[in-house]
């Protein structure tokens, strides 16, 4: 079957196309802008991409086509599409009919730590011999791909809820149809899809009537938006999990050690945790993804020592790399209780100097203003702040400047934001640089500039 993928480039759908092309399909696409690493990723798989929306790339038809959410009606390669007679899908429901047909599903679904907390899962599968599928919204270390088809029955994927494509507004995972759902946390995102809270709940509910009632549902039993969904009806036996002081069936219990956790059922040690992920929101992703993979048949204790080899996921608190005597992190948090939670396990860790947070408003929730009166407090963990202000962002980043606690700076261009910390900075610090997006090549843009400057 030869599949033609609109907005092929995106992390979702180079997945999409990455799984087609492992199931022996001819995969095509194309997209805007494309530019490396996924346009080489999908050269390597052997999948020509053409550059654009024009009609013509639908000659001669393909056998279907897979339309991604970035496209939209008025688009020539849309409106040919609509015209002909060529069967068309949207990303999601293509995976759940032609990959996740017959499969045992394990979605994982949040506002936050969804791509973590899927990587995890899926490498827990891998290391017990269960070899699974899947596919996230990113790239986890241990495998350095996004998507895998896996030769099991178990798919791990990432369960967004965002809008499925512009002829199909559900959320992506009211299409998975999973056996083992974890529910890591709900808070209001994605106001360019949602009006309100209120409507997402309305999505999650949907997800849960998807559920067998052999399956399992894996919750945070301290999100009080969960509770009030699961109590709108749920037909599935759950687990829950919290800190130490919720009441769960499963908690995690911190140590001095910001490496190190353990697992107990109840108040009772059931496995210990090393691993190399700092934080507190990991060791919940951790001990939910154990969780799920103790539905699939993995022992709790076998999970636990696999985390030992969990290699993380790129743009996750990832090192980019130390110059004169700094070392700058990459982090894709982009909502407040994102870059608060990654900057207390930050400052958890040791350090001889400062930790400096540098953060991009790019999401378009962020742009819309709708978190800049709760974004201030979330960079408290941090000592020094710089605000990037783009020229067409319609609200002043000033305004959460003046209601952060640590000295903070606004720049309005990525090179004088780069500048202004390399004068800045000293040996010794930390710097996470916080991101949806590529934020100008600032990460090698600071290293390559530190290097320079500081250079023995």
């Amino acid at each position: 079957m030869h599949v033609h993928i609109l907005g092929i480039c995106g992390t979702f759908m180079g997945g999409i196309a990455a799984l087609a092309r492992a199931a022996g399909h001819q995969v095509t696409g194309s997209d805007k802008g494309v530019y490396p690493p996924m346009s080489t990723q999908l050269a390597s798989l052997g999948i020509d991409v053409t550059e654009g929306y024009a009609a013509a790339q639908l000659e001669p038809a393909p056998d279907c086509i897979v339309v991604g959410n970035v496209m939209t009606r008025g688009m020539p390669v849309i409106e040919a599409m609509l015209e002909s007679s060529v069967p068309f899908f949207s990303g999601p429901e293509w995976l759940a009919r032609y990959v996740l047909a017959d499969r045992w599903v394990l979605a994982v679904a949040g506002t936050h730590g969804k791509t973590t907390t899927a990587s995890i899962l899926a490498w827990v599968l891998e290391d017990a011999g269960l070899e699974p599928g899947f596919l996230v919204g990113g790239v986890p270390g241990n495998f350095g791909v996004s998507a895998r088809l896996g030769s099991s029955p178990f798919f791990v994927v990432e369960a967004d809820e965002y809008d499925t494509a512009f002829f199909d507004k559900r959320s992506k995972f009211v299409h998975y149809r999973p056996r083992t759902l974890v529910l890591n946390n709900l808070e209001y995102d994605h106001a360019d899809i949602f009006p309100d809270l209120e409507a997402i709940k309305v999505q999650f509910h949907h997800l849960i009537r998807t559920v067998p009632g052999s399956g399992n549902i894996i919750v945070n039993a301290r999100d009080e938006n969960l509770a009030e969904v699961l109590a709108r009806g749920c037909w599935t036996p759950t687990q829950t999990f919290s800190d130490a002081a919720g009441p769960a069936q499963w908690h995690v219990h911190s140590t001095d050690e910001p490496r190190r956790f353990e697992i107990c059922a109840g108040s009772v040690p059931a496995a210990t945790v090393v691993w190399d992920m700092p934080g507190f929101h990991n060791q919940l992703n951790g001990l939910a993804a154990l969780l799920a993979a103790r539905h699939a048949g993995v022992a709790l204790s076998a999970g636990a020592d696999a985390l030992s080899r969990f290699t993380g996921v790129r743009r996750r608190m990832e090192t980019r790399g130390r110059a004169g005597g700094v070392t700058v992190f990459d982090d894709f948090a982009h909502h407040p209780s994102e870059v608060a939670a990654t900057l207390r396990g930050a400052a958890a860790l040791p350090r001889n100097g400062r930790l400096v947070a540098v953060f991009e408003p790019r999401s378009n929730t962020m742009r819309m203003g709708v978190h800049r009166d709760t974004l201030g407090p979330a960079f408290e963990r941090a000592e020094l702040v710089y605000l990037y202000q783009p020229s067409d962002l319609p609200w002043d980043m000033h305004e959460v400047a003046a209601t952060i606690g640590p000295p903070a700076v606004v720049c309005g261009d990525v090179g004088e934001l780069v500048r202004r910390l390399v004068s800045d900075l000293r040996s010794g610090d930390d710097v996470v640089i916080m991101s949806n997006g590529g934020f100008g090549g600032i990460h090698e843009r600071l290293l390559q500039a530190l290097h320079e400057t500081r250079a023995p």
